[in-house]
């Protein structure tokens, strides 16, 4: 596959210069325990900065030294002073730890249908039951894409030039049609994949100092991906998500582009066999930035695994869990695991 470059991306050279200033970056896609989805973690209403410090003071113990936040358009849209002053409050907090964070935009996972206010209870024993899709069904009104664009240029200009945020990750698994779990817009592919490179251009017109990704995501190699081709020509780092064994781990890399830094901005998930003590002995060695699914077990529910939409687990917690490190009083859920996690780190 020809690789080609769009317009203001940065040039390998730039990536890996800027990149050879960072330690190894280990952390995960944070949630806190008390928001089921992006809504409830940024409105005003549930936005809770003492259980993301206790959370994030949690990460930091184990050598966590970055975290993979989601955002959301439409909190933006309805208050964006008031989103801005939390996204900076929340910044603050993981600086304090020693915890840079990479911003996520936009998603095309779970549920389309997004609303503000009040979030729905989690489904029992469902994983990520609440989570939103971000711009959702508004990927089909034209009309709204002069909105999506103030919040990507809003958003990103405002942190363009701050230490705090390491990477913009535009947009979240978005070749991702669920599994029939919802019913999808029926060409929401084609609108993602006119929109996407749209929304690389918004971030590049903030000039921020920070690179821009798109993470692959689906299949065996990096190039299965229906819109690999946008992600990649687009990114200036390349991020993939991957859940497999440490064997299956180490053949996707041979596939992989390695002439810019490498971000795993998705793994651990154990009933497959991708696990801490598996993955990230590969991954340190290669100098890969890795980001786990999962840190303290909560309204998200991803410690039951994503087969919990069609099988039961009201009858008791699975084992082991699928993902997530720490209960939500901070016990691990495997000190052996957590051990490692200091050790591999650095941590004392």
């Amino acid at each position: 596959m020809t690789n080609h470059s769009a317009p203001g991306r940065w040039s390998a050279a730039q990536a890996n210069q800027w990149y050879d200033r960072l330690p190894w970056l280990v952390g995960a896609n944070f949630v806190p325990s008390t928001a089921s989805n992006q809504l409830e973690m940024w409105q005003a209403e549930t936005f809770s900065p003492d259980v993301i410090a206790r959370e994030l003071g949690w990460a930091a113990g184990l050598g966590m030294n970055t975290m993979r936040v989601f955002l959301h358009d439409l909190v933006w849209a309805a208050d964006p002073e008031g989103f801005r002053g939390r996204i900076e409050r929340y910044l603050d907090i993981a600086a304090d730890n020693g915890i840079s964070t990479m911003l996520v935009l936009f998603d095309s996972v779970w549920n389309p249908d997004v609303a503000l206010g009040p979030q729905p209870e989690p489904r029992p024993a469902v994983h990520n039951s609440q989570w939103v899709q971000g711009p959702g069904r508004a990927l089909a009104d034209r009309d709204q894409y002069g909105r999506l664009q103030d919040y990507v240029e809003g958003v990103v200009g405002a942190f363009a030039q701050d230490e705090r945020v390491l990477v913009w990750d535009v947009w979240n698994e978005p070749s991702n049609l669920n599994g029939a779990r919802f019913e999808e817009l029926a060409n929401k592919t084609e609108l993602v994949s006119a929109l996407l490179p749209q929304v690389f251009g918004w971030a590049r017109n903030a000039k921020p100092m920070q690179p821009l990704t798109a993470g692959v995501w689906v299949g065996e190699t990096l190039y299965d991906d229906p819109l690999a081709r946008i992600q990649i020509e687009n990114s200036d780092v390349i991020s993939f998500h991957d859940y497999q064994t440490p064997e299956r781990f180490a053949a996707k890399l041979v596939d992989l582009p390695r002439d810019r830094p490498l971000f795993l901005t998705e793994f651990m998930a154990r009933t497959p066999g991708s696990t801490f003590e598996g993955i990230l002995p590969i991954a340190k060695r290669e100098r890969i930035a890795c980001y786990c699914w999962g840190l303290v077990a909560g309204r998200s529910q991803t410690l039951y695994p994503w087969d919990s939409w069609t099988k039961s687990y009201l009858d008791g917690l699975p084992d082991p869990w699928f993902h997530d490190v720490f209960h939500a009083d901070g016990r691990p859920y495997i000190e052996a695991e957590t051990a490692f996690l200091r050790q591999i780190t650095g941590q004392r």
